[in-house]
């Protein structure tokens, strides 16, 4: 026990005395859960018998991110760190499967371990004495690898549908591997899918971007798949098979729906619906999903295109969704010399209508784009060269819909 005590930061200990002086505090939560196990975890979470203004006061700086629910961050300008420092609760009932009813302050550590929601969460250490309360036999689940319920497995899901998602997050162990689901709790997850519906979008995209960044995120992804989990998440869609993921949650979530019949502009608009994404969200999956794997032309002008249209995380994106092949043809749009006048175009809209006596409108933004993109496939230099294009398409009269801008592909 007192290993993990030499694990504390001096900051931790800082904030713990100084909880520790007024009331009581304990540890909970994942950073007892992931040192027993030797990771190393970043955040850590504090339960306390001491109300929410009280804890403000302790403190120099904190933020009240959860007052109502007795949750305060306290921030440490010196280290940089922060912890949710959280009074201890007794919660009532879940009337609409989200959120308690109403919250009580408690003052039994017990209790409050008792409201969580599995075992391997339901450990607290006490950072004076050293000793790990674990009432709900979390230990003996976290050395046997099982996610079991707290209490009542049906309950447990009843009162909150996000804990199915966070059941199957929880399997993944990282370098550990993965766990496995109680047979009990599996029943639950199976007879309450519907709870999933009355859990908020935001909440449940936050979940999964979670789950696709884990470690063993295929391996868990296929089985919220064969539970039927994730069509309860994303509906009415075709998910792909499974082979490989990338490092980037919104790209796995972009390689999971690429087996969508939908167009980019359709897919993207029904993962927004769906699961709240943001706006730059939502065109990164529209952009990824019109992508081809003939997309990835090593002809010189697509390459030189590729280079001047797309930003750095865009050209991640494209190697993350295509694997070994993106990362070949990145490798390739490497090699090629920068272009020598840069990625600017070299005529703007006043010098087009020098040239052309073309009127500002459609036609000369469509040309002065057409321009741009010749500019960059040809690596011209000066302007004469790029102004030369001109002969080449009969701009004053051809539909200026079919001149295309600088883009990839």
């Amino acid at each position: 026990m007192g290993d993990l005590l030499s694990q504390l930061a001096d900051s931790d200990r800082r904030v713990l005395e100084r909880l520790s002086q007024r009331g009581q505090a304990w540890i909970v939560g994942g950073w007892v859960r992931d040192r027993l196990q030797g990771l190393n975890p970043t955040e850590m979470d504090i339960a306390t018998n001491l109300h929410p203004d009280i804890v403000s006061q302790l403190f120099d700086k904190t933020i009240p991110v959860g007052a109502a629910f007795g949750t305060i961050l306290v921030l440490d300008e010196g280290s940089g760190k922060s912890w949710e420092v959280t009074t201890l609760r007794c919660d009532g009932s879940y009337g609409d499967g989200r959120r308690p009813d109403d919250v009580e302050f408690g003052d039994d550590i017990i209790e409050d371990l008792a409201r969580r929601d599995f075992t391997i969460n339901a450990m607290a250490l006490d950072p004076v004495s050293g000793e790990i309360i674990d009432e709900f036999g979390g230990l003996d689940d976290l050395n046997t690898t099982i996610i079991r319920a707290v209490g009542n497995s049906h309950d447990r899901i009843r009162e909150d549908g996000l804990r199915i998602m966070r059941a199957f997050r929880f399997l993944d162990s990282g370098e550990l591997g993965t766990r496995f689901l109680d047979e009990d709790l599996q029943v639950a997850i199976t007879e309450n899918l519907h709870m999933l519906s009355k859990v908020s979008s935001e909440r449940k995209w936050a979940e999964l971007s979670r789950i696709l960044q884990g470690i063993n995120n295929k391996e868990v992804i296929r089985l919220m798949q064969s539970f039927g989990v994730l069509n309860q998440v994303i509906p009415k869609t075709n998910f792909a098979r499974i082979e490989r993921f990338s490092g980037s949650p919104l790209v796995n979530l972009a390689i999971l729906c690429s087996k969508d019949n939908r167009s980019g502009i359709d897919l993207s608009n029904h993962l927004k619906q769906t699961l709240r994404l943001s706006n730059e969200e939502a065109s990164t999956i529209r952009f990824l999903h019109d992508l081809e794997i003939s997309d990835l032309s090593y002809d010189i002008s697509s390459l030189r295109r590729f280079n001047a249209a797309l930003s750095d995380s865009m050209k991640k994106e494209v190697m993350e969704y295509f694997g070994d092949m993106g990362a070949e043809f990145i490798k390739a749009s490497s090699n090629v010399q920068p272009h020598s006048a840069g990625n600017k175009p070299l005529i703007d809209g006043e010098k087009l209508m020098q040239v052309t006596g073309l009127e500002a409108g459609i036609r000369l933004g469509r040309l002065k784009g057409w321009l741009h993109r010749r500019q960059i496939e040809e690596n011209l230099s000066e302007v004469d060269e790029v102004i030369s294009m001109l002969g080449t398409i009969d701009w004053e009269t051809e539909d200026p819909g079919s001149w295309s801008a600088l883009a990839w592909p």
